[in-house]
């Protein structure tokens, strides 16, 4: 049974979420503020966690950045806040979605489910080395130059995309339905917001930019 976290001071809202997930067979624990939230992620193993941003005690941003030092675990922003600057300062934390209140739970649950499941798929046992970089999906691994990337289940899903299509030029529309899903309602900046992170993390060279289309993925030196 998959344990999933909801951290928020709202009672309702916990209630709420817990109702739909347990509904679902997942096995919920509840944080009512930031502070209660981290002590229960580092005393137990959860596989999900949902997080509020406005709390007492430890905003969701803290908690967040705290989580981040630890797990790639997914996460999934919960909040009344909807200006898309905090919305893209959410995946600079490298949070997976952001879902703005109120919400739909059932939009809420089914971007549960697909985040575990793209967490846990194998691809069938993949093995793709391209450049300096080792993929092992088996693992959902991702070496670089024989040193581990601690990359979030998204960066490893849309470098993933990247190395299938590699040479290829994709918009950032393909992008976003392709790694995202095509229900996901989100910007396309989010798109720009994890290519720039994991651009970080596997160096400059691999990603390239495609002026007014979107990006490429390609090992200079190969013709």
């Amino acid at each position: 049974m998959k344990k999933v976290l909801i951290i928020d001071d709202e009672w309702k809202i916990r209630k709420l979420i817990k109702d739909y997930l347990t509904r679902e067979e997942y096995s919920v624990d509840e944080g009512e503020d930031g502070e209660k939230g981290l002590e229960l992620f580092f005393k137990k193993k959860y596989d999900l966690v949902i997080l509020d941003i406005m709390m007492p005690k430890i905003d969701g941003w803290s908690v967040c950045r705290k989580i981040r030092e630890e797990s790639q675990v997914p996460i999934i922003m919960l909040s009344a806040r909807s200006d898309e600057s905090d919305q893209l300062f959410g995946f600079e934390l490298q949070t997976d979605d952001y879902i703005v209140k109120p919400f739909n739970p059932k939009l809420l649950v089914a971007k549960v489910k697909a985040l575990l499941r793209r967490d846990g798929k194998t691809d069938n046992n993949v093995n793709m080395d391209v450049g300096e970089i080792k993929l092992d999906s088996s693992k959902r691994e991702v070496r670089l130059r024989d040193k581990i990337l601690d990359l979030t289940p998204k960066e490893y899903d849309l470098l993933y995309f990247f190395i299938e299509n590699n040479g290829i030029a994709l918009s950032r529309e393909k992008i976003l339905n392709s790694v995202w899903g095509w229900d996901y309602y989100g910007d396309l900046r989010t798109v720009d917001t994890h290519i720039k992170r994991l651009r970080r993390k596997i160096g400059e060279d691999y990603v390239q930019t495609v002026r007014g289309f979107g990006y490429k993925f390609e090992v200079k030196g190969n013709d």
